[in-house]
């Protein structure tokens, strides 16, 4: 037999290590939008002023929006490092509503939107890559 073979039951060192990852990710990605949605509801003047933009919202809503989301990210990430199944399917779900707040929020804050977006798309390709064992 080769050496490469596993049990069953045990789980792929390398499958660990990405949902550890993933954790990490998801935790950068709740501080990030946490610091953000405390400057919105804090400070209103910390963002860039866009009359035009068609997804216009008060910044102190966005704000809730972010603090709301960046809690459901750290809450997903703590159960990541678990490798608790509830925890990867949420951490899809808050992944992508973190994409979604983020580019939608893009005027007022493009470079920390865009970093967001990239950290939030590296945990759900991360997530997407490991298959729970059988």
């Amino acid at each position: 037999m080769s050496g490469n073979v596993q049990d069953r039951g045990t789980t792929h060192p390398v499958a660990s290590g990405v949902v550890a990852v993933t954790a990490v990710m998801m935790l950068i990605a709740g501080v990030l939008n946490l610091l953000r949605g405390i400057m919105a509801i804090a400070n209103d003047e910390v963002y860039a002023t866009t009359p035009n933009y068609v997804f216009k919202f008060d910044l102190t809503a966005w704000g809730w929006i972010h603090v709301v989301l960046a809690v459901l990210a750290v809450l997903v990430g703590v159960g990541l490092f678990r490798l608790a199944l509830w925890a990867r399917i949420a951490a899809l779900i808050v992944a992508s509503l973190l994409i979604i707040a983020n580019f939608l929020s893009i005027p007022y804050y493009p470079l920390w939107s865009l970093t967001v977006i990239a950290v939030c798309l590296v945990a759900i390709w991360g997530l997407a890559v490991v298959h729970r064992d059988r």
